[in-house]
């Protein structure tokens, strides 16, 4: 296999979580691009959307499906659907997820478990669900979306925080069981990028400029930034590599 065709996912099936906009839409385009048919998921995704046109037109099939990631229940009728529908996922990215802000001494409790089961508790149930398929058939990727808040505690978001540290541990200790079994389980930690789950930072001048003056390169990312790391950690160029956590993130967390 030359180093270029390492990269082809002609013939792959992505499932890709919070694929209606931002990182998600950003991924599932990227991956699409690279050759993966995908299957998107969100909230509320419908026929015809935006992430689902730009698929499309790139020639590969998107197929859309609803999940509200805070009801177990909901995810579980997610994985059995997927499988009824005959669904063999080689790739699953696991990017749905959600942000509450308010400072931990007034941060209610239905805030911190809906954080922490959107955006931990959802994802392994689908990884296991999904990667048992993936051992059976000794083939496979997984791909979590991280944060910088993986390595570092943030600031008014205590259930965002500590959802992400367990996505880096989560990924480290599903590697562990199943690197052996043909399945890669690694995650992209994003810096600050300009998305919605950022637009209050965004819209904040004095957290907007110290955030900026802290990136070595000088600006915010986009959801294109991911396009190569995504398409990378799918594909057959990073088939040694597991259980790692990749930074992108213009250099925030070299400084």
């Amino acid at each position: 296999m030359s180093v270029l065709s390492s990269f082809d996912l002609s013939g792959k099936t992505a499932v890709v979580t919070g694929a209606k906009r931002g990182i998600g839409r950003g991924m599932a385009e990227a991956l699409a691009e690279a050759g993966a048919d995908i299957v998107g998921v969100s909230a509320s995704l419908q026929p015809g959307s935006d992430v689902e046109q730009a698929v499309t037109s790139l020639g590969r099939k998107f197929t859309p499906y609803q999940c509200d990631f805070s009801d177990r229940a909901a995810v579980q009728a997610l994985a059995a659907q997927l499988d009824a529908d005959g669904v063999k996922p080689d790739i699953l990215i696991n990017n749905a997820g959600t942000i509450k802000r308010k400072p931990a001494a007034e941060h209610p409790d239905d805030w911190w478990d809906e954080v922490i089961e959107v955006n931990l508790s959802a994802q392994f149930v689908l990884s296991r669900e999904i990667g048992r398929g993936m051992i059976e058939r000794g083939s496979g990727k997984i791909i979590f979306t991280a944060s910088l808040l993986t390595f570092q505690g943030g600031i008014t978001v205590p259930g965002y925080a500590a959802s992400k540290g367990g996505i880096g541990q989560l990924t480290k200790a599903l590697a562990n069981e199943w690197a052996g079994k043909g399945v890669n389980i690694n995650a992209i930690a994003p810096g600050y990028i300009a998305t919605d789950n950022t637009q209050a930072l965004q819209d904040d001048p004095d957290r907007s400029k110290s955030i900026l003056e802290r990136i070595p390169q000088g600006r915010w990312g986009t959801p294109k930034d991911f396009a190569g790391p995504v398409v990378f950690l799918a594909s057959p160029a990073s088939d040694y590599v597991n259980g790692e956590i990749l930074t992108v993130d213009g250099g925030w967390m070299g400084r």
